[in-house]
């Protein structure tokens, strides 16, 4: 019989533990905090079903452009509109990069923490993520992950190159896409090191232009906590990871108040420019894993990669 893969655990140190979520709060704090997050819970549950609706019969309509574009953009109002819903507010750094005039996507590469950094690079992205399979699996979250056009991937070796290929078309058909290339989800302390064959996708000619899709790296950090910075204490009220279950993870989440999240934008890469895969990856691991961890430590920062080769490239991207 086939056991369901577990994700993978991590060891922390036990310093790291948020000892203000694990010690009581006053009583009258955890009933406005159980309030607080049944009112959440309802309002994401019926904006969820009208959604879900909606996005159904947009996926109906032929074309990307004119109404058939409205299913790409309704899927950004959607994690916006969630986001707005459990008080999370987003500060961002730099700018997305978009399609090039002669064709050419983006592939982002974000560093991945918790199932609310897919609320978050949702509504600022025009992009579809790249899942694992067992993903579309998962009640109710399935369904929201294929209306929301995610391109899925198994990562058995015997369909690399099978799904290698269908993430190509989508990209020729006009879509960017969000890739965490960690494989998982990290305990929000560090960025775990990139998989060189996530990023196989940029490497193939796409578009009009036969050139392989611009790559932007994106930091993301949950830095806010009750209108505090978040620091090593309380940075797990925020990660997902291990075998944490999503219910257990997002109730007490949902308590919180003024919770904040930055999302760093890097200067779009040229995968042209480096020598290999393996040199690309690691150029986008550097920008991500400096710009979080200067995140982490609340000071000011700016997009990487300014100077380098690529940056006429990148600022062209932006337009």
């Amino acid at each position: 019989m086939k056991h369901a893969p577990h994700r993978p655990k991590l060891r922390l140190p036990q310093t790291q533990v948020p000892m203000d979520v694990l010690a009581p709060a006053p009583p009258r704090r955890r009933i406005s905090g159980a309030v607080r997050a049944v009112r959440r819970l309802v309002l994401v549950a019926l904006w969820t079903l009208i959604a879900m609706v909606i996005q159904s019969a947009l996926l109906l309509l032929p074309g990307r452009t004119g109404l058939g574009a409205a299913k790409r953009a309704f899927p950004r109002f959607y994690w916006g509109s969630l986001c707005w819903l459990i008080g999370l507010k987003v500060r961002i750094i730099g700018a997305p990069a978009h399609r090039t005039a002669d064709g050419r996507p983006v592939v982002y590469v974000c560093n991945h923490t918790s199932w609310l950094d897919v609320l978050v690079l949702g509504a600022q992205l025009d992009a579809c993520f790249i899942a694992k399979s067992e993903v579309g699996t998962w009640p109710l979250i399935g369904w929201i992950a294929r209306l929301g056009r995610t391109a899925f991937t198994s990562r058995q070796r015997t369909r690399t190159a099978g799904e290698r290929d269908a993430m190509r078309e989508r990209l020729d058909s006009g879509d960017s896409l969000i890739l965490f290339p960690e494989g998982t989800s990290s305990d929000g302390s560090r960025v775990m090191p990139f998989r060189s064959a996530f990023l196989s996708l940029a490497e193939a000619p796409t578009g009009a232009a036969q050139r392989p899709p611009l790559v932007q790296p994106v930091s993301l950090v949950f830095d806010r906590l009750a209108g505090m910075p978040v620091g090593r204490s309380n940075r797990l009220v925020f990660a997902w990871y291990g075998d944490m279950d999503l219910a257990s993870h997002a109730w007490p989440l949902l308590q919180m108040t003024d919770m904040g999240a930055t999302m760093l934008l890097h200067t779009p890469m040229n995968p042209e420019g480096f020598a290999s895969r393996k040199a690309l990856t690691a150029a986008t691991y550097r920008a991500v894993a400096d710009g979080a961890a200067t995140l982490r430590q609340n000071r000011p920062v700016q997009p990487a990669n300014e100077g380098s080769p690529d940056a006429e490239l990148g600022k062209a991207a932006f337009a």
